[in-house]
């Protein structure tokens, strides 16, 4: 059974509006307390990983960008979770493939990230950074240090190979014991970090779409503005 539920964000002016939404998703949604604090939308995406969690293809989404010819790029990316304390989302690649020229060329993207199991689509739109081993922000820098060990040794693995998207000139094989675990990242480990501006929720199974879009309030915090939508 779905029920009318009352969210209240905090933006420049006070505003209610009135979805539909399980008793489950408007109590958690209540119970996070002040919108500039943690993202509505947020606990909507906790809410898919968790009913998803025995697919393993629920941390993948695909990442769009834009590159400097104006030709979208599109390919498959694994969630790495979000950034303490946020709803920013990391994502690790190699500084060496394309979708790094991309991004610097245009910093917007989009994910998409569709949940089999639930029927619940994430669009989420925002700004990427790029953290590199030329970072010159040493927070940022430990940031990435932690990324890279919480990887797998598999994962680590992939960076010491030849650059992504160059032509193949045969079998690189790399050694698993050429990798000190305790080291820092290799140069070519990118940690990137999106921050959402908008979602769009697409729930199929109650034929219910939402919106979700980021302001600032007179000072300055960050608050999101909830519209429901035709789906």
């Amino acid at each position: 059974m779905l029920e009318k539920r009352k969210f209240h964000s905090k933006t420049r002016r006070n505003v209610c509006i009135v979805v539909q939404l399980s008793p489950k998703q408007s109590g958690r949604i209540r119970k996070m307390g002040s919108p500039t604090a943690t993202a509505p939308w947020k606990q909507l995406l906790l809410d898919a990983l968790r009913s998803n969690s025995s697919l393993k293809h629920s941390s993948f989404f695909q990442l769009a960008t834009v590159g400097s010819n104006g030709r979208p790029a599109n390919r498959t990316v694994v969630f790495r979770g979000f950034q303490e304390g946020s709803d920013k989302i990391q994502i690790h690649t190699d500084s060496r493939s394309r979708k790094i020229e991309e991004l610097k060329h245009n910093p917007l993207a989009e994910i998409c990230w569709y949940f089999t199991d639930s029927w619940e689509q994430f669009r989420i739109s925002g700004i990427v950074e790029m953290i590199d081993h030329s970072n010159p922000d040493s927070l940022k820098l430990q940031q990435r240090e932690k990324a890279w060990h919480a990887c797998s040794v598999k994962s680590r693995l992939q960076y010491l190979g030849p650059t992504p998207g160059l032509p193949y000139i045969g079998e690189h094989l790399t050694d698993e014991n050429s990798l000190d675990s305790s080291t820092s990242p290799v140069d070519s480990f990118c940690l990137l970090i999106m921050d959402p501006d908008q979602v769009d929720y697409l729930n199929l199974k109650s034929n219910q779409r939402m919106t979700f879009t980021s302001t600032q309030s007179d000072s300055q915090e960050k608050c999101w503005a909830l519209e429901r939508i035709n789906p």
